[in-house]
């Protein structure tokens, strides 16, 4: 299998497919639409670059996204194909229509409550049977959820998914984080593995931009903005959009917990809540505990104040004492 070929051009036939144009590069690899000449059905391939193929990790990487891909029947989840007869490493997959959820968010910031509401069903419905087979996507953002014309969400692009029963791979130009900064876990920023309440963190993060316009954490450097979760609470979402109600922000709330054993333990708890809100119990959290929070940072600077403004004032009355003596 050869580790070097030129990009491909429309019109090119690859084996049983012809390349109709490509869609989407990154940095490890390139997505085509394709057609299967065989029976005129719309694919994707995907084409790795040659220096990934040139590294057994990457190698053992693209080779898990496929498998998980053939693993997994559920609508919410896109599919790869098996295929024997190939001349050259690359990955057939099913192609879907829509638009990126982060095309939605550059086209709209901020999105009506019911609909954030039912794309995020959607995205639980999918990952509920992802974490029910052992995988965790670990990489969950709008860049890999597609959209169609009724908000039925697809996920895509499983580069770093795992395997719960697989061997941890890694590779020496990836963080140990994983993931992308804005969605990626406070346990995976301490270099955790992760698992399945990660996905449940970064489907928060992402049902929080979709309401509000913006992530929970963010900062011109991308370490910084990693490390503010580690410190901080996000900014209540209701003090951003207030048509947010107060059991909405708690669902919001309890997908982003710091710690991973405060969120919800599966998708399906996170999906049912967002179902029942009216029996949501709203929790004294939030703006009322950042309030807190910056209130007894206020009373203790003042008390330290008034402690030092003291001491003068008690040298006098102590020397006033010995005076009399």
């Amino acid at each position: 299998m050869p580790l070097s070929m030129s990009a491909l051009e429309a019109g090119e036939i690859l084996d049983h497919y012809r390349i109709d144009d490509a869609v989407a590069r990154s940095g490890m690899s390139v997505l085509y639409r394709a057609t299967d000449l065989r029976d005129g059905k719309q694919v994707a391939i995907k084409i790795p670059h040659a220096e990934m193929e040139a590294d057994p990790i990457l190698v053992e990487r693209f080779i898990r996204e496929e498998e998980i891909g053939q693993m997994l029947d559920h609508p919410g989840i896109v599919k790869s194909y098996p295929d024997e007869q190939r001349s050259r490493r690359y990955m057939v997959l099913q192609w879907v229509e829509g638009k990126l959820l982060r095309k939605i968010l550059n086209e709209t910031r901020v999105l009506p409550v019911d609909r954030a509401v039912r794309i995020a069903l959607g995205i639980c419905d999918a990952l509920d049977t992802m974490h029910k087979h052992g995988i965790v996507h670990r990489d969950l953002k709008p860049e890999n959820v597609m959209v169609d014309d009724q908000d039925h969400v697809k996920l895509i692009d499983f580069g770093i998914a795992m395997k719960e029963d697989a061997r941890r791979l890694t590779y020496v130009n990836m963080t140990g984080a994983l993931g992308t900064p804005d969605y990626v876990s406070p346990e995976q920023v301490k270099g955790g593995r992760g698992d399945q309440r990660s996905d449940i963190y970064a489907l928060g993060t992402m049902l929080y931009e979709m309401l509000t316009g913006r992530v929970p954490f963010t900062d011109e450097n991308a370490l910084a903005a990693l490390n503010a979760r580690l410190q901080r609470e996000p900014t209540p979402p209701r003090e951003l959009n207030r048509v947010i109600s107060p059991e909405l922000e708690e669902v919001l709330f309890r997908a982003l917990e710091r710690e991973p054993r405060h969120r919800y333990a599966t998708a399906s708890e996170m999906a049912w809540e967002l179902e029942h809100q009216e029996l949501v119990g709203v929790e004294e959290r939030g703006g009322r505990t950042a309030t807190r929070t910056v209130r007894r940072r206020i009373d203790r600077k003042w008390l330290i104040y008034g402690a030092v403004a003291l001491v003068p004032i008690a040298l006098f009355i102590l020397m006033l004492l010995l005076a009399h003596r």
